[in-house]
C-alpha cells in the first residue's frame, strides 16, 4: 500500500472490494477499530465487507493489499465467512464514531465528529490517527452559522471511549449522508449491525418514507422492535408509508390491542387496504397480494400503460403486467377483463388501446389459494406477477414472485444470507486471533 498516507472512513464506505486476480468480492460497509483505555490512536482491526449474497463478514487489515480512491484489493487467502458480529472492545467507525459528540482535550470546546482518518504505520498496522471535527455551539444548533471543519490528531479529542459512545446522545447526519447512496436493503443490513442505541438514533433522524422502506427489509423481530420504539403517532405514519402488504404482515405479528390502536391512528384511506389484507391468512394469495397493482380501463392507450410501468418507484415484478378492469380502478375494482404483459406493450403501436392487447386466457388466483397453489401457479405460467380475483370477478390485488419467495425461504433468511460461501482461494479459514 505504498503511497497511501491517509484514508477517510466515510470515503471508504461503499467502495468495491476485489480479490488478487481482479474478481469482485463485495463492498466495504464499515471499518472496525479497537478502542483503547489511553489516548493513543486506536488500531484498525479490519473492514466489514458485504458479499454479493448480502452476508457481511470481517476482513482483517492484513488481508488488504491496496486502498485506491475507487477500490480495495485483498491478498490471496480466505477469510472467516461467519456473519460479522461486533465485539465488546470494538467500534464501527462509520456506524458509531461519525456524529459522535466530544470535546477538545484540555478545553471546554464541544465538537461533532464528521469523519475519521486512518493511516498506516511502519509495522503494516493501520491506526485511527486523525479526526475531522466541527465545533458545536448554541448558534450552530439554531442553524445560524456553520463552523469550519478541523482535522485534529486523535489524542486532541476527548470523550470517544466505549462508555462515552454508549451513554451520550448522538446525531445521525453524517451516517444518513452515507445511506443516501445505499439501497434500503443495504441500509437495513447496516442498522442490524449497529448497537440498539445507535439504531434508534438513526431511526429518529430518518424521514418517514425512507424509514418505511428500510423497515420493510428488516427481519420480523427487528421490525417489531423498531416499531415498538417509535411513538404511536409516528409508528402509524410509518405504516402508512409502507406497502400495504408489508404493513399488514407487520401488524399481523402484533398483539391485537396494539394492532387495533395503530390502525385507528392511520388515515382511513391508508388503513382500509391494510384491513382487507389482514382478513386473509398470510399464507394465502389474499394474504400475499398487494392491493396496488397497475390498473387501467380498456380504453386506455398503450402509451398510457407504458408510462405507468415506467415509474421508477414501481417494483420490477409489478411493472411486468398491467391489469385491465372496468371502473372503478381502485381495488376491489369493477369487472376484471384480463392482463397485458409488458412485452406485448412494447410490440404494439402507442396509440392502440390496451383492450386490443389483453390476455383473457390467463387464469386468475382466488384469494383463498394456498401458498403451495400460488407457487405452482407461478411455475406453470412463468410469471413474475399474477392477478387475484374474487368470485364476482373483481380484481382484489396482485401477487408478485418476490412475495412468494419471501414466504418460501426460511424465516431467518434475511439474517443468515442465502447460503454459506467461500472465496475460492485456498479453503483455509482465518483464526479468531486474526481479528485482534
Amino acid at each position: 500500500m505504498a503511497g497511501t498516507n491517509r484514508v477517510y472512513a466515510a470515503q471508504l464506505a461503499g467502495l468495491p472490494v476485489f480479490g488478487p486476480d481482479g474478481e469482485s468480492i463485495g463492498k466495504v460497509r464499515d471499518v472496525v477499530a479497537g478502542l483503547r483505555l489511553d489516548q493513543q490512536p486506536p488500531r484498525i482491526l479490519g473492514m466489514v465487507v458485504e458479499l454479493a449474497t448480502r452476508r457481511r463478514v470481517f476482513v482483517p487489515m492484513l488481508r488488504v493489499t491496496s486502498i485506491e480512491p475507487n477500490a480495495v484489493t485483498l491478498a490471496t487467502g480466505s477469510v472467516n465467512m461467519r456473519h460479522f458480529h461486533q465485539r465488546p472492545n470494538e467500534v464501527l467507525v462509520c456506524g458509531q464514531l461519525l456524529d459522535a459528540h466530544a470535546t477538545l482535550t484540555g478545553a471546554d470546546t464541544r465538537v461533532t465528529v464528521v469523519d475519521a482518518g486512518m493511516e498506516p504505520t511502519r509495522t503494516r498496522d493501520w491506526v485511527l490517527a486523525k479526526l475531522a471535527v466541527r465545533e458545536r455551539s448554541a448558534r450552530l444548533a439554531l442553524g445560524r452559522r456553520r463552523t469550519a471543519m478541523q482535522v485534529l490528531p486523535w489524542n486532541e479529542v476527548a470523550g470517544l471511549g466505549l462508555t462515552d459512545l454508549a451513554g451520550q446522545p448522538q446525531g445521525a447526519g453524517q451516517l444518513l449522508m452515507l445511506f443516501d447512496t445505499m439501497r434500503a436493503v443495504d441500509v437495513a443490513a447496516t442498522l442490524r449491525d449497529l448497537p440498539m442505541k445507535r439504531r434508534h438514533e438513526v431511526a429518529d433522524a430518518m424521514d418517514d418514507e425512507r424509514l418505511a422502506d428500510v423497515i420493510e427489509e428488516l427481519p420480523e423481530d427487528d421490525q417489531k422492535e423498531l416499531l415498538s420504539y417509535l411513538a404511536e403517532e409516528r409508528a402509524a405514519d410509518i405504516l402508512e408509508a409502507m406497502n400495504p402488504d408489508d404493513a399488514a404482515d407487520l401488524l399481523a405479528e402484533l398483539a391485537p390491542a396494539e394492532q387495533s390502536r395503530l390502525l385507528e391512528l392511520m388515515e382511513p384511506e391508508e388503513s382500509a387496504p391494510v384491513k382487507r389484507l389482514l382478513a386473509y391468512s398470510s399464507d394465502t394469495a389474499g394474504g400475499l397480494m398487494t392491493p396496488e397493482p397497475v390498473v387501467l380501463t380498456p380504453d386506455a392507450t398503450i402509451a398510457e400503460a407504458l408510462a405507468h410501468i415506467r415509474n421508477a418507484e414501481l417494483p420490477a415484478a409489478l411493472a411486468s403486467m398491467v391489469f385491465v378492469c372496468r371502473p372503478p380502478t381502485e381495488t376491489p375494482t369493477g369487472r376484471f377483463v384480463g392482463v397485458v404483459h409488458f412485452q406485448r406493450l412494447l410490440r404494439e403501436p402507442p396509440a392502440e388501446l390496451v383492450a386490443s392487447a389483453v390476455d383473457t386466457d390467463l387464469t386468475a388466483l382466488r384469494p383463498e389459494a394456498t401458498l403451495s397453489e400460488v407457487t405452482r401457479y407461478f411455475a406453470a405460467y412463468n410469471l413474475a406477477c399474477g392477478p387475484v380475483v374474487d368470485a364476482e370477478d373483481h380484481l382484489l390485488g396482485a401477487v408478485t414472485v418476490d412475495d412468494v419467495l419471501d414466504h418460501l425461504l426460511p424465516d431467518d433468511w434475511r439474517e443468515t444470507g442465502l447460503h454459506d460461501v467461500t472465496d475460492g482461494a485456498d479453503g483455509a479459514v482465518l483464526e479468531e486471533a486474526d481479528r485482534g
